[in-house]
């Protein structure tokens, strides 16, 4: 069985990836700093893991060597941004930049793009060796448009810009490196915000999506040839025949209607 390693699956995207991909008959580690209370099925590997914390990393990476061998695929979902987008009552996620809580370069950058970094090296240590492998960075249109806040759009570009030079230097050992942008996704914290009105869940995505979205990716004979790029989850969907939980076909988001 191909092995799969999802960060930040306690909840929202990693939490849907992880579930997707141990359903296309994956051996999925799943890391999370509260996994043991994702509900996750007993098929998969929970390890909880700080990703903030280098020993927690490093740790949860030995565990997948010891008990697989080896590793398929790499899914860096882990980040704390829409943790506490609303704050005292108020939607906070979207003010100026100088109105930002500081909390939120630790959660997107720290605990996102660094953790992607870190993890990202541990998982190449495995693959360029057996000279194969698929990284996968959960990025969105925000690395090349404003969206949201300021510093999302900094976690994000940040996070191509990581893909596109990663997968340089992967590519002559056979493994590719991308960055997927799903859509608007029903994670908790969207779904709490879409209770109070500001958020339209008409065409969103469900967390499962993802997964289903990069299972079908890690299958393409030809993937290396797509390493480096951006790839729209439901753009590549429609490629591959990929349907949404509910049987939905999501409409892919473009630069100019995000």
């Amino acid at each position: 069985m191909p092995t799969a390693f999802v960060t930040g699956a306690s909840r929202g995207v990693g939490r849907g990836v992880a579930v997707a991909l141990a359903d296309a008959g994956y051996t999925v580690f799943a890391t999370g700093r509260t996994i043991d209370r994702a509900g996750l099925p007993a098929s998969i590997v929970q390890l909880r893991c700080d990703h903030l914390n280098d020993t927690d990393t490093a740790a949860a990476f030995a565990r997948v060597a010891e008990d697989a061998g080896g590793l398929d695929v790499l899914v860096n979902s882990a980040w704390g941004g829409y943790e506490r987008m609303v704050e005292n009552g108020a939607f906070t996620w979207s003010v100026p930049f100088w109105q930002q809580p500081m909390h939120r370069w630790t959660s997107m950058i720290d605990g996102g793009v660094r953790a992607a970094f870190v993890c990202a090296s541990h998982a190449a240590r495995m693959m360029v060796p057996q000279k194969r492998g698929l990284i996968v960075n959960i990025s969105f249109w925000a690395a090349q448009k404003h969206v949201g806040n300021v510093l999302y759009g900094i976690s994000k570009a940040a996070t191509d810009k990581l893909t596109h030079d990663i997968a340089h230097e992967l590519r002559p050992h056979g493994v590719a490196a991308l960055s997927l942008y799903p859509g608007l996704v029903r994670t908790e914290s969207v779904l709490e915000a879409a209770k109070a009105g500001w958020l339209d869940l008409s065409n969103s995505e469900s967390p499962e999506f993802i997964g289903r979205v990069i299972a079908a990716l890690a299958a393409e004979p030809r993937v290396l040839d797509r390493s480096g790029e951006v790839i729209v989850a439901a753009d590549a969907a429609l490629r591959y025949g990929v349907a949404d939980v509910d049987g939905r076909q999501p409409v892919p988001l473009t630069l100019a209607n995000v």
